[in-house]
């Protein structure tokens, strides 16, 4: 049984390198690679939250291939990537200026600029999702994909307008009823935050 997996996940992985066109047998064998692999096979995440990530840009995923499809494929998830990126630097999310520290005590801190806040968060291996308390008081759920290296943070479009308000010192009506409509016209797609381990 355990090499019939193992076939599974070479196999996914000679895919994987071939629609990402991998240089080498090493591009194919790297770590990075192998996480996505086997969290694309076992559906579950291989990595652990713990440690300071941080922001390199806006992340977005459709619920289902057929949503993506219909609002376009990839090219609409690229255009809505490069939006959503343009409206964040306004309220001063910008690459580098915003972290998440996820401590093994369950306490976490997002940072954005000098502007820190504290919370505790809980991480269910098996939905994938994380659910954060903000200062004790205000409670927000988010999809996790995560590798050793990267990390994709990513909220229903109501919850991300709540957690800029919240983190943000530079929020405005205008920005977010900008990233509001953004996400109303792709219906079905989570918005968040690419984040890179430290």
């Amino acid at each position: 049984m355990k090499r019939f997996v193992f076939w599974h996940i070479f196999v996914a992985a000679l895919l994987m390198a071939s629609n990402s066109q991998a240089q080498s047998l090493k591009d194919l064998l790297n770590k990075e690679n192998i996480e996505k692999v086997v969290n694309a096979v076992t559906g579950k995440s291989t990595a652990s939250m713990e440690g300071t990530w941080i922001y390199t840009g806006s992340a977005i995923e459709f619920e289902s291939d057929n949503l993506l499809q219909k609002a376009g494929g990839s090219v609409a998830a690229s255009a809505a990537e490069s939006k959503l990126n343009e409206q964040l630097a306004k309220v001063g999310i910008k690459e580098g200026q915003m972290s998440f520290t996820f401590n093994a005590d369950s306490t976490f801190t997002a940072k954005v600029g000098a502007k820190s806040i504290k919370g505790t968060y809980s991480y269910d291996t098996s939905t994938q999702h994380v659910n954060l308390k903000f200062m004790k008081l205000i409670p927000l759920s988010a999809k996790v994909n995560c590798t050793s290296a990267n990390m994709d943070l990513l909220f229903n479009s109501d919850k991300l307008l709540k957690l800029i308000t919240l983190i943000s010192s530079k929020s405005n009506n205008t920005t977010l009823k900008t990233i509001g409509s953004l996400a109303n016209s792709y219906d079905g797609m989570m918005l968040g935050f690419a984040l890179k381990k430290e």
